[in-house]
């Protein structure tokens, strides 16, 4: 039952984060949500800030799920399998869905410049994310499918900053349409062998 209470208040607190933002998500309107009494919330987060960060290491574990299914089990060409993710992303995380963006972005824009903490766990977030897009583009690269001068982490990065900027974009338009730029210019342009 314990690890049951945990869990819902991580379940019910990443939807809350992810619709109102960090900053906005109330203890009162959790712990309503979730069907827990107070005392239990502090029980498993000795404050909102290790809340946030258990939120944010749980949304971290459901993304990694996520890298496996598509890219690490799924068939094709590496470069295939990274579309195929990225495609995922955009259907999940999209402006066409009721919450959009990712939670990663927001919580760097709204919290990572007061919460050391926060900022730590995002950081690490965002390194598991770089070296596993990296690690893909280097079986890329190997194949033959990108140049041998590619440069696999130096892509990675620029691949997770172009995504991360078209979601937030397509949030402040409403619309699919950075996301749809961001798909064309990778996979049209940048991941392709001269």
């Amino acid at each position: 039952m314990a690890e049951g209470t945990r869990e819902r208040l991580l379940e019910v607190g990443l939807m809350q984060m992810r619709s109102v933002g960090y900053g906005a998500a109330g203890m009162k309107e959790l712990l309503d949500e979730a069907g827990i009494p107070k005392g239990s919330f502090y029980h498993y987060f000795p404050s909102k800030e290790a809340f946030g960060k258990a939120v944010l290491e749980s949304y971290g574990a459901g993304e990694m799920a996520r890298w496996q299914r598509i890219v690490l089990e799924g068939k094709g060409a590496p470069l295939k399998r990274l579309r195929r993710y990225f495609e995922d992303l955009i259907a999940t995380y999209g402006p066409q869905n009721k919450i959009s963006g990712c939670l990663m972005g927001g919580m760097s824009l709204e919290i990572a410049d007061h919460s050391d903490t926060i900022q730590a766990a995002l950081k690490h977030a965002f390194a598991g994310w770089r070296q596993g897009l990296a690690s893909l583009l280097e079986e890329a690269m190997e194949r033959g499918d990108l140049a041998r001068s590619a440069k696999p982490d130096e892509l990675a990065g620029l691949l997770l900053d172009a995504y991360e900027g078209a979601l937030l974009r397509a949030k402040a338009e409403r619309s699919n349409a950075p996301l749809e730029n961001f798909l064309k210019l990778a996979f049209g342009t940048l991941l392709v062998k001269p």
